[in-house]
């Protein structure tokens, strides 16, 4: 039977995690691990919902070492939590937040549960390669979860493949710092996988916003990576917040343009490497998008092209590596050689109007290029083939985030970057994108928003100020699970947000004062601000502001503020 040890440090006194502050011997984390492992119940499945990244790597290999099963869902909604004990009804759940209400058996990991550190010689468990470690869940297109088994072979090789290829198997002890959560298929990949099995060390608390990002890798010592998303980076790039210099960034989830890739690079002084994957496969491919548009293989993992079922064109196939069986891929791939390939987006992406060709990918990222745009994305309606003498027409829409841009000069500018063919009809705007903790952009959820602008906004107008944060939000994570409500912080943020959006022009916040919060908000209520503004003695203004959700004040208070030329401003990741 092929086995693979839990840890492939060199030492049991290697640093294995930066947990708020204090270094995590591999010693102890095998300790801790243990220790957990003969704490959990008889369960076969465990829906492991830490927030800390240590304790959710303790307990994703106390699982492993007591034989069961980590489930991890795309959301932690009672809906998902429900249609998880149908799929496995032992399941139990683990989490870290003494508050957490999940209807479902549950174990609190708190700090009596940590392991006793003994002196001498440490074994390190060898888990079989075959065992399952894992179910990770993808959206299925009747809304149920699709679960894609796991074993610790695949999952240990394929993360040996990337530190390989990353160049962090070169002898020094790498720190990963992660935006994305583990629970998501690149956050196990990323930054629980290549601390095992790459030698490297993690970073137990979340990090979302700028100033934490910025605070976590100062925390640590050199090299230290930088894991994150496309919408992650974005919001660090228009932070204007000076980043310590990194000696690695990784990025995956969604797409990277190259404006993007090298803003990143500068503000980190590192090289930005983009990871290409899914679910059903991991990591498959990589590449400098800064500087070029070919992705190289990880090493042992193979591209064959084959006639797809219906006889009438090809289908590129991935296999070898870690790939136990080989995988049909959805995009459309160009081999250049054995190893390098080029990506032209995903095929169920690609878009065929007036007989021209293009894909969702590509207009993403022509509208979000745009000077002053923070996210953006285009939608396409189910039924977007509207029957008129001619036939039929393609009506494309996009939803944009860009306060103080004017409509009609944000079509002008995306008139000049793409075919008339797909100018979108209509432009919404929006104070957010509904985007998951992982950067991600659910269709389902997209296509919500969509609905909610074409109700209350027809046309290309700017929307009424008011904003939506949705149950996805990063910040909902851990505040308070079983019960969310949105954050007075990101309450403030977004209605600054939107009050740019309103007066036209971003706004700079020199103070925040007489702020009340009345009454919570829930994920997905509509927040509308009412606002007043006076003239101030130093040139600025004072704008009294008001948070209506409902029916109800929720927040009220005052801004001190000076105007700012429109440009790319800072937001909540």
């Amino acid at each position: 039977m092929t086995t693979l040890p839990i840890v492939a440090h060199a030492s049991p006194e290697d640093i294995i995690a930066w947990a708020h502050g204090r270094p995590v011997t591999v010693r102890q984390f095998l300790a801790d691990a243990a220790s957990l492992a003969a704490a959990l119940p008889a369960g076969g499945h465990v829906f492991n919902a830490c927030t800390d990244r240590y304790r959710f790597t303790v307990g994703l290999c106390a699982a492993l070492l007591a034989r069961k099963v980590t489930l991890l869902p795309p959301s932690h909604t009672a809906e998902m939590v429900r249609q998880l004990l149908a799929f496995a009804p032992d399941a139990f759940c683990l989490h870290d937040q003494p508050d957490a209400a999940f209807d479902m058996p549950a174990v609190h990991y708190h700090d009596g549960l940590a392991g006793a550190v003994a002196s001498g010689p440490v074994d390190v468990p060898q888990i079989p390669a075959a065992q399952v470690m894992a179910c990770v869940f993808t959206s299925g297109s009747t809304g149920t979860p699709v679960p894609h088994r796991k074993t610790w072979g695949a999952m240990a090789r394929c993360a040996r493949a990337a530190a390989q290829r990353l160049g962090l198997l070169d002898g020094r002890a790498w720190t990963l710092v992660g935006t994305v959560p583990p629970q998501h298929m690149f956050g196990l990949e990323a930054t629980v996988m290549l601390v095992l099995q790459g030698r490297a060390a993690l970073v137990a608390a979340p990090a979302f916003y700028p100033a934490d990002v910025s605070d976590a890798l100062a925390s640590v010592p050199a090299p230290r990576a930088l894991v994150s998303s496309p919408v992650h980076l974005r919001t660090l790039v228009q932070s204007d917040l000076a980043m310590p210099a990194a000696d690695l960034v990784l990025c995956a989830t969604a797409p990277l343009g190259r404006q993007l890739a090298t803003e990143t690079e500068a503000l980190f002084r590192a090289p930005l490497c983009e990871i290409y994957g899914s679910t059903e496969t991991g990591q498959l491919a990589m590449r400098r998008t800064a500087q070029t548009d070919a992705w190289t293989l990880v090493p042992g993992v193979r591209l064959q092209a084959r006639p797809n079922a219906a006889g009438d064109d090809t289908e590129t196939w991935a296999e070898g590596g870690h790939i136990e069986l080989p995988v049909p891929l959805g995009d459309a791939i160009v081999q250049l050689d054995d190893e390098r390939f080029m990506l032209h987006g995903r095929k169920a992406e690609m878009l065929n109007i007036a007989g021209k060709r293009t894909s969702l990918g590509y207009l993403n990222y022509q509208l979000t290029a745009i000077d002053g745009v923070r996210d953006g994305a285009f939608f396409m309606p189910d039924d977007a083939h509207e029957g008129d003498t001619h036939g039929h027409v393609v009506r494309l829409v996009a939803v944009v985030v860009a306060p103080g841009i004017a409509p009609a000069r944000l079509q002008q500018a995306l008139r000049a970057r793409i075919d008339p063919a797909f100018m979108p009809r209509p432009l919404y705007f929006a104070d957010s994108l509904p985007r998951n903790a992982a950067g991600k952009l659910p269709r389902e959820a997209l296509a919500a928003l969509v609905a909610r602008l074409a109700a209350g906004h027809p046309g290309d107008r700017m929307p009424r100020p008011g904003f939506v944060i949705d149950a996805n939000h990063p910040a909902i994570a851990g505040h308070f699970p079983g019960h969310p409500i949105v954050p007075g912080v990101v309450l403030l943020d977004h209605a600054v947000l939107a009050l740019g959006a309103a007066l036209g022009r971003p706004l700079a916040v020199t103070q925040a004062s007489m702020l009340k919060f009345l009454s919570p908000v829930r994920p997905g209520e509509r927040v509308e601000v009412l606002h007043q503004a006076d003239a101030a003695a130093d040139g600025g203004e004072n704008i009294r502001f008001t948070l209506r959700s409902a029916g109800r004040d929720v927040a009220s208070g005052t801004l001190q503020v000076r105007s700012t030329a429109p440009q790319s401003g800072a937001s909540a990741c």
